[in-house]
């Protein structure tokens, strides 16, 4: 289950964004959750947190690479966490 921490006791990748979306920002790109996080695949642990109930809304911002072109990547914003989450 999503909830859980591993066999070390560090908290899971979702028990982190969770953590920081209801304590630092209610915003996060997928920059600031591998700067941040150490979490690579953010999109992954949206759906995963999604799942057990949190309303998360993606938006699109566009970001310049380093060859200064515009892309567009996703900026996920936290509506409401689930009354029963406890991580």
């Amino acid at each position: 289950m999503a909830q859980n921490t591993n066999s070390n006791n560090n908290p899971s990748q979702i028990v982190r964004l969770a953590d920081y979306f209801q304590n630092n920002s209610k915003f996060i790109d997928p920059l600031e959750a591998w700067l941040d996080l150490g979490i690579y695949r953010l999109s992954a642990r949206i759906y995963n947190l999604r799942k057990v109930g949190f309303n998360i809304v993606t938006h699109r911002k566009k970001v310049k690479n380093q060859w200064g072109e515009e892309i567009p990547v996703g900026n996920y914003e936290l509506k409401s966490v689930p009354a029963t989450w406890q991580p």
